[in-house]
């Protein structure tokens, strides 16, 4: 049976430093339980207690299960890997000793942090993309990542391409699979960003089906695209613009994703993301609005 989560990034705890200030985890979890999700991912590390035994006493009071957690990681660089093999382990024992084995590490590249992806998200040409030789470093140092957590603590690793980073168009997805062992590295298909991308959700799901261990579900606002195009700009204005709009109000498919599912019996979970900053609306109306449109779907 497919699960219904959200994440902390719905109610504007994003792992960027981007002006207003996000809530509080407690009335975070307690909105996301009254409007009707099950699970949840961790957030930037330090939102949530990084404590486990308070951790788990926090999402058990709330109902609620602990799906994953994203670690940024600059890939391209790899005097960035031992570090981020850290960063993944601390991460990864967190969610481990508070009860979630079955949690995924969600490696990504450090996005925002490369001055012309940050600029050009959403209209990326192959040459501001890696060299054969960076793409040999990236995809090494996710391999090592994800070989470090299964080492360690059994658990798995799946990558989310992003816009803003490295991996955001759907060429440079099919790179990195290419490039990693499918037994070892999976990948977090996010509907929003693959579609802000250049990309087709639903081709990509079919593609790259057994590659697909996680999902995100986020939807993506062409007007608002087409805006970053004619306007130029970069990804944190399109966010704040509202690229990422509630669910059915964009252009990504969601019947047809999830008729693909329900067809090849997917009885994983589906973690919701809009990205509502502070200023930008009400989280919570938003996250009841989008599992309403969920419903609608059957789910």
């Amino acid at each position: 049976m497919i699960q219904i989560a959200n994440a902390p990034c719905s109610w504007g705890a994003l792992e960027f430093e981007m002006e207003g200030k996000s809530l509080g985890f407690e009335q975070v979890l307690s909105e996301m339980l009254e409007t009707g999700y099950a699970g949840t991912e961790l957030g930037d590390w330090g939102f949530m207690p990084s404590n486990p035994e308070k951790l788990s006493s926090v999402l058990n009071d709330k109902k609620l299960q602990l799906l994953g957690a994203f670690v940024p990681v600059a890939l391209a660089n790899a005097e960035a890997h031992d570090t981020g093999v850290e960063l993944a382990l601390k991460t990864a024992g967190l969610m481990f000793d508070a009860g979630y084995k079955d949690a995924f590490i969600v490696l990504a590249d450090e996005n925002g942090s490369v001055p012309e992806r940050t600029k050009n998200a959403g209209r990326i040409i192959p040459e501001m993309g890696l060299t054969a030789d960076q793409w040999l470093t990236f995809a090494k140092g996710a391999e090592k990542i994800a070989q470090a957590v299964k080492d360690k603590y059994g658990m798995c690793t799946v990558f989310h391409h992003h816009c803003g980073g490295f991996v955001e168009t759907p060429g440079e997805v099919d790179k990195l699979m290419e490039l990693t062992n499918p037994e070892l590295l999976g990948l977090c298909l996010d509907m929003g960003h693959f579609a802000f991308g250049g990309g087709n959700p639903v081709k990509a799901l079919k593609k790259y089906y057994k590659r697909i261990w996680h999902i995100h579900f986020k939807d993506f606002d062409p007007k608002v695209g087409q805006e970053a195009v004619e306007n130029c700009y970069d990804y944190f204005k399109s966010v704040e613009k509202g690229v990422f709009c509630e669910l059915g109000k964009g252009n990504v498919d969601f019947k047809s994703i999830v008729n693909i599912l329900n067809k090849n019996g997917y009885d994983g979970w589906i973690v919701v993301e809009q990205d509502v900053l502070p200023g930008m609306g009400s989280p919570k109306i938003c996250a009841a609005n989008n599992r309403k449109f969920i419903r609608s779907l059957g789910l």
